[in-house]
């Protein structure tokens, strides 16, 4: 982090001091879009599963940008005293992760994974949450 400040994410707790799921996947979309991650969308699914309340999708450049996403997201996220419950796809050459925050699920793709598995499509009658890049204010 050559001289670089690292910012910890600004997540909004609730009353019992969990993260409250709006701002954790916000923050995650504002992660993922700094390190020039495709296509970043958050889609709110809790009417359409009882899973999760929303999914961050992210499209990567190549396996290795897979893996550097995910890694980034989880050091930030951590920072801030949030970890995952779980997080699947760890290894080498690996297209799709998956971080599980339990009220917030990350899916970061390569550009066939995420075309093959199609997310976006199955949930595409959810809403989509319109988030404003932050990389123009910086």
């Amino acid at each position: 982090m050559d001289n670089e400040t690292v910012k910890i994410p600004e997540i909004k707790l609730d009353e019992a001091g969990r993260p409250m799921s709006d701002s954790l996947a916000e923050e995650i979309y504002h992660i993922l879009d700094a390190k020039n991650a495709e296509d970043p969308s958050v889609i709110k699914v809790s009417e359409k599963t009882d899973l999760t309340d929303y999914f961050v999708l992210a499209t990567a450049k190549s396996t290795t940008h897979v893996r550097a996403l995910e890694d980034e997201v989880e050091y930030r996220i951590g920072l801030a005293g949030v970890k995952p419950d779980h997080a699947e796809g760890r290894g080498a050459g690996n297209s799709w992760m998956v971080i599980d925050y339990g009220n917030v699920i990350v899916h970061i793709f390569n550009r066939e994974a995420r075309e093959f598995y199609n997310i976006d499509k199955l949930y595409s009658d959810a809403e989509k949450i319109e988030i404003k890049s932050r990389i123009s204010e910086e």
